[in-house]
């Protein structure tokens, strides 16, 4: 008799393929869903960066999408480019789970890395550990069009 595999809790990591991860590095701004525990969807844009096969943004603590991620840590991130030409769209959605990351050494990295590609960020909508969470984007799953 096979032995049972016991359902892992954790989910399963997925790594994004190369040009998948360019796209992710290149474009400047992404839509993020959520869901607090009433299951009203909540989409937003937002800055992002790649830090190794993770993605990341800032947000204000009290944001509603910060709200909901500590109420439901499942989210889903989309990046896409249209053009009229519709045989040349393109995009990625991913989908996972948050971890909030609000003080610490993990938190100056990824500040450092959103301050790198989006240089107004400290001036116009500073990442300070005192009112400001980063969301770490652990995928799960990805979804891409016109990347092949």
């Amino acid at each position: 008799m096979a032995k049972k595999r016991k359902a892992s809790r954790r989910p399963r990591r997925v790594a994004f393929k190369p040009k998948i991860a360019a796209m992710l590095r290149w474009e400047r701004v992404c839509r993020v869903a959520t869901a607090g525990t009433g299951g009203m969807p909540h989409l937003v844009p937002v800055c992002h960066v790649l830090v190794r096969d993770r993605l990341y943004f800032g947000s204000g603590d009290d944001a509603r999408k910060v709200l909901h991620l500590r109420e439901n840590p499942q989210l889903a991130l989309t990046v896409d480019v249209y053009t009229d030409t519709w045989p040349q769209l393109r995009g990625v959605m991913v989908q996972g789970r948050a971890r909030l990351i609000e003080r610490g050494a993990a938190f100056q990295r990824i500040r450092k890395a959103l301050y790198a590609k989006y240089p107004q960020y400290p001036r116009e909508a500073a990442i300070a550990p005192s009112d400001s969470t980063i969301v770490e984007l652990i995928p799960t799953s990805v979804f891409a069009w016109g990347l092949d």
